[in-house]
C-alpha cells in the first residue's frame, strides 16, 4: 500500500490580519477554527528516524490525539513527502508505549491554528500561530499552492519548506538562545 503523499508549504507572515480579510475574499472559509495543539516529535537516542528522514509525532487536539509518520521527502519548489496519520485513543499511553519500544520526545512545539477551506476542497489553507510568529501552511496540488499564494500576494520566492524544528533552531541560532523546546511562556 502507497502512503498518502503531503505536498505543501509555509508562508512566514507579518500581519495575520490582513490575510484573514484576504482569505474571506478568494471565498476560502473556517474549516476548522482556532485550536491550541502540542506536538512531540519522537526518536530513538541514536536518531534512527532522523537519519532516515523520517518523523514521528504525537499530537494533541483538543480531545482528540493522532499519531503521524511522515516519510522522506523529494526535492521540489513544494515540501512532498509520505504522510500516514490515524487517530489514537489516549496519548499518555501511546508515549509509553514509543517508550517502551525505545523512542523518547526530541522535540515539542506548540501552536494556535486555524483551518481554511473553499467550497471545491481542493486544497486546505491553515494560520498557524506560533512562539516564533505566524505562519500560513498551503496543502494541496501545487498548481493550487501556487494559485493560492499568488491570489494572497505572496509567491514562490516566499515559500519555506523547513519544518517548525528547523525554523526554531534558525530562530535560536539568530538570536544567540540555547534552544530547547517551542512553547508559548507559561
Amino acid at each position: 500500500m502507497k502512503p498518502a503523499e503531503e505536498t505543501e508549504v509555509k508562508i512566514r507572515l507579518s500581519d495575520r490580519n490582513s490575510v484573514f480579510d484576504s482569505l474571506k475574499r478568494l471565498g476560502l472559509g473556517i474549516s476548522v477554527a482556532r485550536q491550541f495543539e502540542s506536538n512531540a516529535l519522537y526518536d530513538t537516542d541514536d536518531q534512527t528516524l532522523r537519519r532516515k528522514s523520517m518523523l514521528l509525532r504525537l499530537r494533541q487536539v483538543g480531545d482528540m490525539s493522532l499519531i503521524t509518520w511522515k516519510g522522506p521527502g523529494a526535492s521540489s519548489a513544494y515540501k512532498v513527502r509520505p504522510e500516514l496519520e490515524t487517530s489514537i485513543g489516549s496519548l499518555e499511553t501511546f508515549a509509553r508505549i514509543l517508550s517502551q519500544l525505545g523512542y523518547h520526545v526530541t522535540f515539542r512545539y506548540e501552536k494556535y491554528r486555524t483551518e481554511f477551506e473553499d467550497n471545491k476542497r481542493v486544497g486546505t489553507v491553515t494560520l498557524d500561530e506560533t512562539p516564533i510568529g505566524d505562519f500560513l501552511e498551503l496543502e494541496g496540488p501545487g498548481e493550487w499552492i501556487d494559485e493560492t499564494a499568488r491570489a494572497l500576494g505572496f509567491s514562490r520566492k516566499d515559500y519555506v519548506l523547513e519544518s517548525y524544528a528547523g525554523l526554531y533552531l534558525e530562530h535560536c541560532r539568530r538570536r544567540g538562545l540555547e534552544p530547547s523546546y517551542m512553547v508559548f511562556a507559561s
